[in-house]
């Protein structure tokens, strides 16, 4: 077991910590302390700035082959809330997205559609980028990837270059969950494994096509799971340095089977600002830490500036995914209310692109 005294110091100098001195940190439960170390760890990164992107958020579906309990979002094909969007609803969409001063970013996130072809999605981001060809298309998670080169045959190499080609910018770091074969096998049994997870981000980054990452906690895991998760991203990153954010979710377990299930309820503030703090301690490689204000709330994610979080995303303008699993937050913020709630921090707020280069004006 390791000493706290000595987790702690290394915690103050920031020097890189191995998964006892987490643990230990972790059961000590200094929160004040966390807090000043990942602040000073943050400001090294970035000092004072904190960074947001006016973006634009797209759920092409929520009709999904993998039924996984953790999510409240997806229903089976043929339910009478389904629904798949056509080109003519993402002409729409894109036609307002036209209309919103510096948009730099299009998130594309979706279910696992049991029919929709490759060509389907290849198709979307080839739209995206005729109608808005100066932001950035993030789209589709590893284990959407996953599927797609299973409905292919195309290896994970195959499906990424050829979407990257269509105007693909980055990936959004979504199903990672706990990266845990034992978790996985009972919050989403059916889509892409750990390992999987880890082979698309991999192989994105030799792409060039950089990627964020993630964290789903507070669901069936332990700790010690949940951190060797953070351990198993840092691993990775060391590896290609291809991990540009990471943020965290924490579970929402409302309208799930899995919360029904475990009868869970969404863990406290105080334990997200815990795991904020030790995840930007623990992953020491990767430059920003988002705090999804969708997700937490924008009071908590304000409070997250003061535990090492550097960004809080973007203007998002609509979201289903994290609603659906019964989230009260608004669907969408403005420019002025992000600068103002970073100001209140005492940080100075900036205006980013995808890649965290800066977008005046």
């Amino acid at each position: 077991m390791t000493d706290i005294t000595h987790a702690r110091k290394k915690a103050i100098e920031g020097t890189r910590l191995t998964l006892e001195d987490s643990l230990a940190l972790y059961e000590d439960n200094d929160l004040l302390f966390l807090a000043r170390c990942a602040r000073k760890m943050k400001e090294r990164k970035s000092g004072k700035k904190v960074f947001y992107t006016v973006n634009r958020h797209i759920n092409l579906t929520n009709i999904c082959k993998a039924n996984c309990p953790l999510c409240a979002f997806q229903v089976k094909d043929g339910d009478p809330h389904g629904f798949i969007l056509d080109t003519q609803d993402i002409d729409k969409i894109l036609s307002n997205a036209q209309n919103v001063k510096n948009l730099s970013e299009i998130h594309i996130v979706s279910a696992l559609h049991p029919d929709k072809t490759f060509d389907y999605y290849v198709n979307v981001v080839r739209q995206v980028k005729a109608a808005l060809p100066k932001a950035d298309v993030k789209a589709f998670t590893p284990v959407e990837i996953v599927s797609f080169s299973q409905m292919t045959g195309k290896s994970i190499m195959e499906v990424l270059t050829t979407l990257k080609k269509a105007g693909l910018d980055s990936l959004p770091g979504g199903g990672a969950e706990i990266l845990s074969p034992r978790v996985r096998e009972i919050i989403c049994p059916k889509k892409a494994t750990a390992q999987e997870w880890l082979d698309v981000m991999r192989t994105a980054h030799r792409l060039g096509i950089r990627t964020n990452a993630s964290i789903m906690y507070g669901h069936i895991e332990t700790i010690h799971e949940r951190l060797e998760h953070l351990f198993t991203l840092r691993s990775l990153q060391d590896e290609t340095h291809g991990f540009q954010a990471f943020m965290l979710f924490p579970f929402h377990p409302d309208h799930t089977e899995l919360g029904e299930k475990y009868q869970l309820k969404r863990v406290g503030s105080w334990e997200d600002m815990k795991m904020l703090a030790l995840s930007r301690l623990i992953l020491d490689n990767i430059d920003h830490i988002k705090a999804f204000w969708i997700m937490l709330t924008m009071p908590i994610a304000q409070l997250a500036l003061g535990f090492g979080a550097d960004d809080l995303d973007g203007t998002i303008g609509e979201e289903k995914i994290i609603h659906a699993a019964g989230a009260q937050t608004r669907t969408g913020i403005t420019r002025n209310e992000l600068e103002r709630f970073i100001r209140e921090t005492g940080y100075e707020p900036v205006q980013r692109d995808t890649f965290y280069q800066e977008v005046k004006g």
